[in-house]
């Protein structure tokens, strides 16, 4: 068995959405040669880094990030593949083809799977700029799932859909309708996975461990792909 750790480090400076707060701080509250141990205090915006988006994140009444249930954060892994499409366009948006490819190769996707869209974005990580990828209007270019795509995905059942870039949204989706979407169908979603390069399109298992925070919309998260696990 090999496990493959899914999730950017947390440090002050990485890609956060634009126009959020700036703000991952740190205060050394506890030092060896003062008190005999060393601990530290930290400061974020739930939506940070590798995080998960809870359905209350855009769904009235949805579930807190606390309240997602643990059978929901383990499942099958579903990799959609990408990287060609993006390459050719910074803006793609995944189809119903696409999820209609992966099915004729390795069957009808499994309810309670989570399905992962490989775009190779993370490779632009930490570069603020690469990554956000803004024209001078200052519109984003990067991509996500479309919203036929995700309606797809919901009817089969699945937990979550995640992503290796910014957004599920393409980034020139001012409206962001996959988020309004997936959330009030009370999915979960995954922004800012790191490198998904050596999962297979199926046959992994994913654990997402978002921080229990009570009420939240959110958390940072790490994601742990399971391979050859037999679970």
């Amino acid at each position: 068995m090999s496990i493959i750790d899914l999730s950017h480090t947390i440090t002050a400076g990485i890609p956060g959405w634009p126009g959020d707060p700036e703000r991952f701080e740190i205060e050394v509250t506890a030092r060896r040669e003062i008190d005999g141990y060393f601990t530290r205090s930290f400061r974020m915006m739930e939506h940070f880094g590798t995080h998960v988006d809870a359905p209350l994140h855009f769904a009235p009444g949805g579930l807190t990030v606390d309240r997602l249930t643990a059978h929901r954060l383990f499942g099958p892994a579903v990799v959609l593949e990408a990287r060609a499409e993006t390459a050719r366009d910074a803006d793609y948006a995944l189809l119903p083809e696409k999820i209609e490819q992966w099915e004729r190769a390795h069957g009808t996707i499994e309810p309670g799977s989570i399905v992962l869209l490989r775009t190779g974005w993370a490779a632009r990580w930490p570069d603020r700029q690469r990554y956000w990828n803004k024209d001078h209007r200052g519109v984003l270019h990067t991509p996500g799932f479309g919203s036929e795509a995700a309606a797809r995905l919901i009817e089969r059942g699945v937990s979550g859909l995640g992503i290796d870039a910014l957004s599920i949204d393409p980034g020139s989706s001012p409206d962001v309708p996959v988020h309004r979407l997936v959330l009030a169908a009370g999915l979960y979603q995954i922004e800012n996975l790191a490198d998904l390069s050596a999962l297979p399109e199926s046959g992994a298992r994913l654990v997402v461990a978002p921080l229990k925070l009570a009420g939240g919309s959110g958390a940072p998260c790490r994601v742990f792909a399971f391979l050859g696990c037999g679970l």
